[in-house]
């Protein structure tokens, strides 16, 4: 694993980067907002299908790092609750991407022993989408590497919405007490309950905000921004973001 990240990371230029990677260091979950496939494209003369489709040509590059550098959890913000507001012709081109990359990538996922997982509601999904997602979680469900979280239709209130409504319904049956609630029992009854919380949070096209995305599972999670749009971000950008982490102390409200 770490000669894998040592071959990566010797493409970077940048001189604050670490000097050699240190496994205990590695992030073990990793999210990523994929932002700027709207504007690649725009500023190639390009509709916006265009820079969805460069996009997810990078998603496979991106995965099949994490996976090799030994990442233990990836998971990317493929489609928002909030995307549904965007015009139809768009949002049924974004839908139809899980199909086909799935389609494509499948085979390579399961041969990698690579996990797929998805979080977010299926309402109002296409039946091809749900049909396309469902079948790769069930072919790669015995798989023990790399888990690779889709966030498909997934807003992050509405999940926490949900969950207060779980927790509201045991309490109403008698099954559980107010005052025996947890900060545990919150994240039991997320989505994400499955998982560690993200130990770092990649967002690309220079927009500095969290757009409703696992609001409560980024609590401390460490950040990295850059301007690089996802069309354009590379594997050295992948590294880059993970030995910056690598550099930074994570004392979760400690000295």
């Amino acid at each position: 694993m770490l000669e894998i990240f040592s071959k990566w990371k010797a493409n970077l230029t940048s001189a604050d980067l670490p000097d050699q990677a240190e496994e205990g260091k590695l992030p073990q979950h990793i999210a990523i907002i994929m932002d700027g496939n709207g504007r690649w494209a725009k500023r190639k003369g390009l509709p916006r299908i265009a820079g969805h489709r460069e996009g997810m040509k990078v998603v496979t590059k991106i995965v099949r790092v994490a996976s090799n550098m030994g990442i233990e959890v990836l998971t990317l913000y493929a489609f928002s609750t909030e995307n549904w507001k965007r015009p139809k012709k768009e949002v049924d081109y974004l839908l139809g991407l899980p199909e086909r990359y799935l389609k494509a990538e499948l085979p390579k996922l399961i041969e990698n022993n690579v996990q797929v997982r998805l979080i977010g509601t299926t309402d109002h999904l296409p039946d091809h989408t749900l049909r396309a997602v469902e079948k790769a979680v069930k072919d790669t469900e015995s798989n023990t590497g790399m888990i690779l979280n889709f966030a498909l239709n997934y807003g992050s209130r509405y999940e926490m919405l949900e969950a207060v409504k779980s927790i509201g319904r045991l309490i109403e049956e008698g099954k559980l007490s107010a005052d025996s609630l947890t900060e545990e029992t919150i994240h039991a009854h997320l989505m994400t309950s499955q998982l560690n919380d993200p130990d770092l949070l990649i967002r690309t096209s220079g927009e500095i905000r969290l757009s409703n995305f696992m609001l409560w599972q980024l609590a401390y999670s460490e950040f990295w921004f850059t301007d690089v749009l996802w069309p354009d971000f590379k594997e050295q950008d992948f590294v880059e973001a993970i030995a910056v982490y690598q550099k930074r102390k994570r004392r979760y409200g400690g000295v």
